[in-house]
């Protein structure tokens, strides 16, 4: 993956070409969804879809006058800078709601894209070009709003965060629920296979104190270089890579501060267990609760992701201990 510095102003043309299309294919898709069920806003969703064309064909007219016919294949994915996008367009009877929210983070990632592209640009044509679609994109995020405020009840609306602040969850809330999830979960196996192995609560602690910290340096490097937030204003990723490796940790010692019981109380291993075994079961209703609110995940899924996925996990670590 490039950074978005180290683009070219050929590359910065062709991505912006090919991000319209697929923005533009993404709002026919919510359009087509809506039609029976709103079609007022579907007509909205069409509209976006066809300025969406009219901007790729001001950048191709551009991109063809310095550069030819040739596109370079380069995408989002190619980039680090963009969020990256659940495909909830695939699915068909989407909420109202969950479309409006996908909509204004498309335009809101835009905009940011084309200010910072026009930064990066040194010919006046191109800038002046990158601005205009910046602008643009700005009164796209407004139409997004009037869609949920024309269909949704005042009480919905009221209750909606804002834009900013769905972003504020994508950008620092989300990557510390991964941590806290991966943490959780990932420390179960080796935690538990330890204490079956071994019966002895110090070095137990000591291999799950490992394990979460070795969790959080590899989580926290892995978000920090996922993104350098030059396009989605996420922030520093030192900052984010700060808050996913420590959540990860912290989700890993959860369940092993509890082995900290001396080894030289009787009884002293089903103790540490069962108290781990206790805090174990709190932690995965916990998380399972915690994405389903704020990743927009279907509780019954996240329980069956969570929950169950961990139980299999510690089993396994009690199985490979107990071998």
């Amino acid at each position: 993956m490039k950074a978005f510095s180290e683009l070219s102003e050929r590359e910065i043309l062709a991505l912006a070409i090919t991000s319209e299309e697929e923005d533009g294919r993404i709002y026919m898709s919510f359009a087509e969804d809506l039609a029976e069920r709103y079609p007022a806003s579907a007509k909205l969703f069409e509209q976006m879809s066809q300025e969406e064309t009219r901007h790729r064909h001001l950048l191709l007219e551009e991109y063809r006058k310095r550069f030819g016919e040739h596109l370079p294949p380069i995408r989002r994915e190619d980039v680090k800078g963009f969020l990256r996008r659940r495909p909830v367009w695939l699915t068909r009877n989407l909420p109202l709601d969950t479309i409006r929210k996908q909509a204004e983070t498309m335009e809101f990632e835009s905009r940011r894209f084309y200010e910072k592209a026009r930064d990066f640009t040194t010919d006046v044509g191109v800038r002046k070009l990158l601005g205009d679609l910046a602008a643009m994109e700005s009164g796209h995020e407004k139409i997004a709003e009037r869609i949920g405020a024309a269909t949704l009840t005042r009480t919905a609306v009221e209750e909606e965060e804002a834009t900013r602040h769905r972003m504020f969850v994508l950008q620092y809330v989300q990557p510390g629920l991964a941590g806290l999830m991966d943490g959780s979960v990932s420390t179960l196996a080796p935690l538990f296979a330890a204490a079956f192995a071994t019966q002895n609560n110090f070095q137990t602690f000591l291999v799950g104190l490992a394990a979460s910290i070795g969790a959080g340096i590899s989580m926290g490097f892995a978000e920090a270089l996922s993104d350098d937030g030059s396009l989605t204003g996420r922030g520093s990723p030192y900052l984010r890579g700060g808050v996913c490796g420590l959540m990860t940790a912290l989700g890993g010692l959860g369940h092993s501060l509890p082995y900290l019981v001396p080894d030289s109380l009787p009884n002293h291993f089903q103790i540490a267990t069962g108290i781990a075994s206790i805090v174990v079961f709190f932690e995965l209703w916990a998380i399972a609760w915690v994405r389903a609110r704020y990743m927009d995940t279907p509780f019954l899924q996240a329980v069956f992701q969570i929950v169950l996925g961990g139980i299999v996990v510690l089993a396994a670590g009690v199985l490979i201990g107990g071998a």
